[in-house]
């Protein structure tokens, strides 16, 4: 008989395993993108609301999970089998919208927090003393003081009591008005250990409010739909009873809770909406749903039992190895074993022969009529499986062990395709960055080899330079060569960046990118004319610093009378006119002498290269900005692959009993699929991985580089614009 591992040590290793998964990101379109983070929102799913929540409470109850396509009478099945409306059933496109929990009142403290389902807002009604189908209990607001939850303003419908939950977790309930911070009503009682539930006088209201009110969620606003009557419960927010037909937050996703004796304590039943709803946010939250069950109950027709929809849902479970059962629902007596019969036929076929099979005839009250119930002889069968397996401790065990191993050993095939796919995002993500450091790269070998050339001193600024042995003025000639270079740096960038939109024009992981990257280009000359004037600051500054130190030594033959400017155009002439400007450096030794010129000129040619660079790489580090927020971690791939491969050896050493295996986990490498991390077969384009992992690193270095050029280069453009303004 299976039992559930629950050492500590592997609830650790499906920890730091989810944490990978979470931390996987897949942004680029690449083929098979959208399948990858499908899988991984399935896989935190899973490992969030069923495996690490039913590892660490096993003694929590059996939560059965009820569910089917459209009109399947998931609803009806789960009225009938409490004996009382709790869902809301009929035939309408898509009825069940805010999936529903019964269970019983002993057991609402598993439920009531975020142990499962925690991304699920919780609604909670009363249970119900007389058992109406619609007596909703008046009264309006649940407070969650750790929860930041609030009771809210009364709704209509007489005075509810006032109930506090013990310390972990107080709520507050006040029919007329709720406490404003969900503080703990005086008195109550503890129930469940660390939940103390207190009532403190108060009257109930009986009788039924107007189905078809919402449940309250947000300042009195109500959730379309919830199905409440006028004194319905309202939970998380200020929650209050809206009117009928009320609409509520849309982006709030909500679970509401029931409770009921009839119902054995160690299970609860799920009504979860339509898996084949026209609303996709309800496809994915049944999906949710589904995999956060110790059972999957699915429902399906005769009508229907052959459609993609369900058979879908039964390959996955086959796949995980889940504790299934179907029901085989709204079935005509004429045809009733024949149906019944080809459907455990496609069963077979299927590899699920084994499967608990329950028929369900054709009755009124599966069409609406009567009181909405089936008879309890229709569901009987059905209700024994449940209980027998969440009374029976044997049963009850193998049934979440069995889910729980299910889960844990798909995770071999399961993580390997998402590091696959996380390899394929990696890889892409360095070739679009590949691209553009290739442009960049032409990019400045071309300045490099016109600013050697001297291609910046023509033009007004070959111009001045002639004039500048007749009387020019030096400021004309450094504005003339200032604006050469920032010209010849602007057509370097243009080009470059017309090289990069092409090449990822051509690529189809470009396509979400290129418009980010092509709006980071706009207004490159201005920026680089900051960076341009800067250098030339610099420069002057450091004309008048050698200026200063020749006029001390006296070393030139009119050092005495030369003016910083006048170094300072000709030191400017001389590293960017090439041969073209040959005499401006013996006219600079002429004026400071020789050795002061060279060490000036040698300076100031290491002063150029650092701007040149630096207004290059902000330039590139702008047309990478999109990659880089698109955040692909950078060793994704091989982190999900050590998980698993410690995930496995901790299952390993759990089945033999060789707990001193754990001492390995540090090395991650040397057993299971750890050794296919280093061969990377199994994921895809991970034989580039190994390759790629170094550059990767540099090109991480290089976004911090970059990342810190770009806030210097904000801080320039600032003192420049401070300067203009001055």
């Amino acid at each position: 008989m299976a039992t559930l591992d629950v050492r500590p040590r592997l609830i650790d290793a499906l920890s730091v395993l989810r944490d990978r998964v979470d931390a996987a990101r897949f942004p680029l379109p690449l083929r098979g993108a959208a399948r990858a983070r499908r899988n991984r929102a399935e896989l935190l799913a899973q490992l969030d609301d069923y495996v690490i929540p039913r590892l660490r409470s096993p003694q929590a109850p059996l939560l059965a999970v009820i569910g089917g396509s459209t009109g399947a009478g998931k609803s009806t099945l789960v009225n009938s089998l409490v004996g009382r409306r709790v869902s809301e059933a009929g035939v309408l496109r898509p009825t069940t919208r805010t999936p529903v929990l019964v269970c019983h009142p002993d057991d609402l403290h598993w439920f009531a927090g975020p142990r499962v389902l925690p991304q699920l807002a919780r609604v909670w009604v009363p249970e119900q003393d007389d058992g109406g189908e619609s007596e909703y209990a008046a009264g309006d607001g649940l407070g969650r003081s750790e929860y930041g939850v609030h009771g809210g303003g009364g709704g209509a419908g007489g005075h509810g009591g006032r109930m506090g939950h013990g310390p972990r977790m107080a709520h507050g309930f006040d029919g007329g008005r709720g406490p404003e911070s969900g503080q703990e009503a005086r008195g109550g009682g503890e129930l469940g250990g660390a939940y103390g539930y207190g009532y403190e006088g108060g009257e109930r209201a009986g009788g039924g409010g107007a189905v078809g009110g919402g449940y309250g969620a947000g300042d009195g606003e109500a959730y379309d739909g919830a199905g409440v009557g006028a004194g319905g419960v309202g939970l998380n927010g200020r929650a209050g009873v809206g009117a009928a037909g009320g609409g509520g937050d849309p982006g709030m996703l909500t679970v509401r809770i029931e409770t009921d004796r009839a119902l054995p304590s160690g299970l609860a039943l799920l009504d979860a909406p339509d898996i084949d709803s026209l609303v996709a946010r309800n496809r994915e939250l049944a999906a949710e749903l589904i995999c956060a069950a110790d059972v999957w109950v699915l429902v399906t027709t005769a009508a229907r039992y052959a459609d993609a929809v369900p058979w879908h849902l039964l390959r996955t479970a086959k796949e995980y190895d889940v504790t299934l059962v179907t029901v085989l629902d709204r079935v005509p007596h004429q045809i009733a074993t024949d149906i019944s019969g080809r459907y455990a036929e496609l069963l077979q076929r299927a590899g699920l022969g084994h499967v608990p099979r329950f028929t369900i005839p054709e009755l009124p009250e599966s069409a609406g009529g009567g009181s909405g119930l089936l008879p309890a002889t229709a569901v009987a069968a059905l209700r024994d499986w449940l209980e027998r397996h969440a009374q029976d401790p044997v049963a009850r065990t193998a049934a979440a062990a069995r889910t729980a191993a299910g889960v844990i050993a798909s995770l071999r095939s399961r993580l390997p395709a998402l590091a696959g796919a996380a390899a394929a995002q990696h890889a892409a993500a360095l070739r679009l960055a590949g691209r553009v450091e290739e442009a960049y790269e032409r990019a400045a070998e071309r300045v490099r080899q016109e600013v050697a050339a001297g291609e910046v001193l023509s033009g007004d600024a070959r111009a001045h330079w002639r004039d500048h042995g007749l009387d020019g003025r030096s400021d004309e000639l450094l504005d003339a060569l200032t604006h050469g270079l920032t010209s010849l740096l602007t057509c370097a960038v243009q080009e470059a960046d017309e090289r990069a939109a092409e090449a990822w024009r051509r690529d189809p992981a470009a396509a979400e990118v290129s418009l980010s990257a092509a709006a980071g280009a706009a207004g490159a000359g201005g920026r680089l004319g900051v960076i341009v004037r800067r250098w030339r600051r610099c420069l002057e500054e450091l004309a008048e610093e050698e200026t200063r130190e020749a006029r001390a030594g006296q070393a030139g033959e009119r050092v005495g009378s030369v003016e910083p400017e006048e170094s300072a155009a000709l030191l400017a002439t001389a590293l960017l006119g090439g041969r073209r400007a040959r005499t401006a450096g013996e006219n600079l030794a002429d004026l400071l002498g020789a050795q002061t010129a060279l060490r000036l000129c040698d300076r100031g040619a290491r002063l150029l290269a650092t701007y040149l660079e630096r207004a290059l790489d902000g330039e590139r580090e702008r047309r990478l900005a999109p990659l880089d927020q698109l955040t692909v971690p950078l060793d994704q791939q091989a982190e999900l692959i050590a998980a698993l491969s410690v995930l496995q050896r901790e299952r390993q050493g759990g089945t033999e009993g060789q707990t001193g295996t754990g001492k390995q986990a540090g090395t991650e490498g040397q057993t299971g699929t750890g050794k296919q991390a280093g061969t990377e077969g199994q994921t895809g384009t991970g034989k580039q991985a190994g390759t790629e992992r170094q550059t990767g690193t540099e090109r991480q270095a290089g976004t911090e580089k970059r990342k810190r050029m770009r806030s210097e280069e904000e801080r320039e453009m600032a003192m420049e614009k401070e300067e203009v303004s001055g």
